[in-house]
């Protein structure tokens, strides 16, 4: 088991940045690890995400350019910059996390295992 515990989120005027942080429970070195976010009445939405070993990384087409996954392995916690925020980026944004020593990245929700709590970003205008 792997609890998750996503911090970071807040309030910002569009043009800002944003880092979202997702701390793990236990090292999570073999985990691909997925960045999602839900808006009122859509669909949770798979934003940015990163393999096992860093080697592959995606970005929803929304993103690239603004927002950058890292993590730092010592300290179990990867994170999310987002810069340039705009208003359309207002959601509740997860962490996920998927056993697996791999290259593929997989991009569905139900792909993933465990899931942190959610951290409101709200862009305003």
């Amino acid at each position: 088991q792997v609890q998750l515990v996503e911090s970071g989120g807040g309030l910002v005027q569009a043009g800002g940045s944003l880092r979202l942080s997702c701390a793990a429970s236990r090292t999570f070195s073999s985990y691909a690890m997925g960045w999602f976010r839900q808006a009122p009445g859509k669909e949770r939405e798979f934003v940015a995400g990163m393999n096992w070993s860093g080697s592959n990384t995606y970005y929803v087409d929304s993103v690239k350019g603004r927002f950058t996954i890292s993590r730092d392995i010592a300290k179990n916690t990867r994170f999310l910059q987002m810069n340039s925020l705009k208003p359309e980026d207002t959601a509740i944004y997860y962490c996920a996390a998927k056993y697996g020593s791999t290259y593929y990245l997989p991009r569905g929700p139900d792909d993933y295992d465990y899931w942190g709590q959610g951290t409101q970003v709200t862009v305003s205008s």
